[in-house]
């Protein structure tokens, strides 16, 4: 696909995170200027995502992120949350920001926003607060003025170095000789981060080109079950476990439990998510033109390297 290469001024909202990281350096080994913001202050960061800007800006600051985002041409928004904390909830990361985030490109003059969603954001009647919430996102995003053109992308899980999904379960296979896994059946289409990446890369490059508000879902090329993919990490990293399948009515109990911890593993409201699967109906990388890769031609090897440093 040929596509213009034009140099950007980008700002990422979560460039500092698993898919900020990748997206920042392949975004900077294009050429472009890129800007991460955070509310952390610059001095803290400033050595981990060079040669990035860091800026520091106050997001429930409707002032700070106008200042912050004058000369810049495109806005990423990658902030999200999957479990509510005292200081953080679903309506106000997912819902209330993105709102702010296009009031503040309005006004600095910002031409093309790319909006991080989750698949099945725009189903009718969504079955959880995550997914509520990332919904009355896209409603924000969606109602910005003719003149800001909006992208949103919806990835199934995302996959890759540095992940937290299958990283979190490889270890806790490392101490777990029986695994009671919640919502066996469950299916998911896990993509490749650096095919998320080239997504957001492609429709920047279109520039001009893009439409008024498109969205993407962004798939690998199979679907597993939740099952499935334990076990292709307990094969990855050499370890033989016992995975059961717990009842729904387990699963629910232990989400009421686990959510009162500090950091909660699963949440009553994570059991309502996988009550939808994870999977594309259209995919949004082929209509992109990029080919998605295999689960298996990647993490295999990255849960093996993992597993022999451990």
């Amino acid at each position: 696909m040929n596509v213009p290469n034009v140099t950007e001024h980008i700002a990422i909202l979560g460039g500092s995170g698993f898919v900020g990281r990748h997206l920042r350096q392949h975004l900077l080994a294009q050429g472009h200027h890129v800007t991460v913001l955070t509310r952390q202050p610059p001095d803290m960061l400033e050595r981990y995502l060079a040669p990035a800007t860091v800026r520091q800006v106050d997001s429930d600051s409707d002032g700070q992120l106008v200042q912050a985002l004058s000369g810049v041409s495109v806005l990423i928004n990658l902030a999200g949350i999957l479990h509510e904390s005292g200081g953080q909830r679903f309506e106000q990361v997912h819902a209330g920001l993105p709102a702010r985030l296009v009031r503040a490109c309005t006004a600095a003059s910002v031409r093309h926003y790319l909006h991080m969603s989750a698949l099945h954001a725009d189903m009718v009647n969504p079955p959880s607060a995550y997914l509520r919430s990332k919904a009355h996102g896209e409603e924000a995003a969606r109602a910005a003025p003719a003149d800001l053109i909006v992208t949103l992308f919806r990835p199934s899980i995302i996959f890759g170095e540095g992940d937290n999904f299958f990283g979190q379960f490889a270890q806790m296979l490392r101490w777990m000789p029986v695994f009671p896994l919640v919502c066996p059946r469950a299916r998911f289409a896990p993509v490749w981060v650096d095919d998320v990446v080239s997504a957001f890369s492609t429709v920047i490059a279109r520039g001009a080109e893009s439409e008024r508000c498109q969205s993407y879902d962004l798939c690998g090329p199979k679907s597993y079950s939740f099952r499935e993919l334990i076990e292709f990490t307990a094969r990855a990293t050499d370890r033989h476990r016992l995975i059961i399948g717990v009842p729904d009515w387990v699963a629910r109990l232990q989400g009421r439990v686990l959510q009162h911890l500090p950091g909660p593993l699963f949440t009553l409201d994570n059991y309502y998510s996988l009550q939808v699967d994870s999977v594309c109906e259209c995919n949004g990388l082929e209509r992109l033109g990029i080919k998605p890769a295999m689960l298996e031609s990647v993490m295999r090897v990255l849960l093996s390297e993992r597993q022999s440093v451990s």
